[in-house]
């Protein structure tokens, strides 16, 4: 038998915090009921300025990454093209080679129509392998990575849409885990977004305008890491939707605030009563719903599966504020605060961020402040490189945070 203890552990903390389970029980018999999928790194921000924003982005101003957040943003950019690379550190404080790196790229169409592509790669650093006896079997290294490609048009001055095609490949054993013969998990998924721009006249203000943003993300097949899996974990499908509001102050300052709303669009696992045993074998179910589903099935399901009724359903819902300043186009300083309810993981934490711009080069930077339980972010600090051309956009548009 195959001994792997060090990959369990490192596994142990991967799901552990990542999802930051809780063990703290609540009132009227509730308890921590987080919601699990396959490929959790499709959640992390790639980004150091959405980062910084306290992880939201659907209505922030366009930028490189706007393919993760809300792809409908390119159709607004005001850069005729760009890219961007990046690294998020993950578990820095116990393990260094436990890491997100990410490259994007994205190209306007004229002025209706833009296109973009990018690459996410996760890697959980480097596994040995032992024997019973303790001998080598050598090492391995368990990666993920996903693959994805938008279109994004105007279908009126104010108003955009973007659909999304992705690949993702998630690859965590080497062929084996104990007795069990695995194998690479695969999946593709789709992602729809839609993005509203309106100006606006507010005396006193030399510019202002609110932005709308809409995405449901990783709309696709189950994975299954072996053929002998009979119900195969769902992707973590996403629907974010919010508004943010930016003014700018006179010709040299601009501040914008924003509030996201987010839901992981997958069945809510429900209660099952001890020890009971199924006509089919599993357990009987004594609240929620049955989650071994279709992939839209449980899309629609999720807003009203949860095993205690609308109270829990409101608490799947995730909260992030965010605060962004920038002079002169040059230099900005961030602020957000991410929220998410004690019995779905209760990650809740501050972020922090800068960023500068420099004629076609920009420069972001963010760092993680948890206000309760431990974070993997926490302690590090996240950056993006961003190179844009070719500034094509109206006064009012050009946000300089491209």
């Amino acid at each position: 038998m195959i001994e792997t203890r060090k990959m369990k552990i490192r596994y142990f903390l991967l799901c552990s915090l990542m999802l930051v389970l809780t063990r703290t029980f609540g009132q009227d018999g509730e308890q921590p009921n987080v919601i699990t999928t396959a490929v959790p790194f499709l959640t992390i921000a790639p980004d150091a300025r959405g980062g910084g924003l306290g992880d939201m982005g659907v209505s922030s101003t366009p930028d490189a990454y706007s393919i993760f957040w809300n792809p409908a943003k390119y159709a607004f950019a005001d850069k005729a093209f760009g890219f961007g690379v990046g690294y998020v550190p993950w578990l820095r404080g116990l393990v260094n080679d436990i890491g997100l790196a990410s490259v994007v790229g994205f190209g306007k169409l004229g002025d209706k129509q833009a296109i973009a592509a990018s690459l996410r790669f996760f890697s959980m650093g480097e596994v040995n392998y032992t024997g019973d006896q303790g001998q080598d079997l050598g090492s391995y290294k368990p990666n993920e990575f996903v693959i994805d490609a938008t279109y994004a048009r105007k279908f009126s001055p104010s108003f955009s849409g973007a659909i999304v095609g992705k690949f993702i490949y998630s690859n965590l054993t080497p062929g084996y885990n104990g007795t069990i013969e695995t194998r690479p998990g695969m999946s593709g998924a789709a992602d729809i977004a839609l993005y509203y721009h309106k100006e606006l006249e507010i005396k006193g203000l030399t510019g202002a305008w609110i932005d709308l943003g809409l995405n449901i993300s990783n709309i696709g097949s189950k994975i299954s890491y072996s053929s002998s899996t009979v119900f195969p974990d769902f992707i973590p499908t996403t629907l974010r939707l919010g508004p943010s509001f930016t003014m700018d102050l006179d010709e040299y300052n601009r501040l914008s605030f924003g509030v996201e709303f987010s839901k992981l669009l997958v069945p809510t696992p429900p209660i099952y009563w001890p020890d009971s045993v199924g006509p089919d074998g599993g357990k009987v179910i004594k609240k929620g719903k049955n989650p071994n589903v279709s992939v839209v099935q449980g899309m629609i399901q999720s807003f009203y599966d949860a095993p205690y009724g609308f109270k829990e359903e409101i608490q799947e819902i995730n909260v992030a504020a965010s605060a962004e300043y920038w002079y002169n186009k040059l230099f900005s300083i961030r602020a957000g605060y991410f929220y998410e309810s004690k019995y779905k993981g209760d990650r809740q934490f501050f972020t922090l961020g800068a960023g500068l711009r420099y004629n076609v080069f920009g420069l972001d930077f963010s760092y993680l402040i948890p206000v309760k339980n431990n974070n993997p972010l926490q302690n590090t600090l996240q950056f993006t490189l961003l190179f844009n051309f070719d500034k094509i956009g109206s006064k009012a548009k050009e946000a300089g945070t491209n």
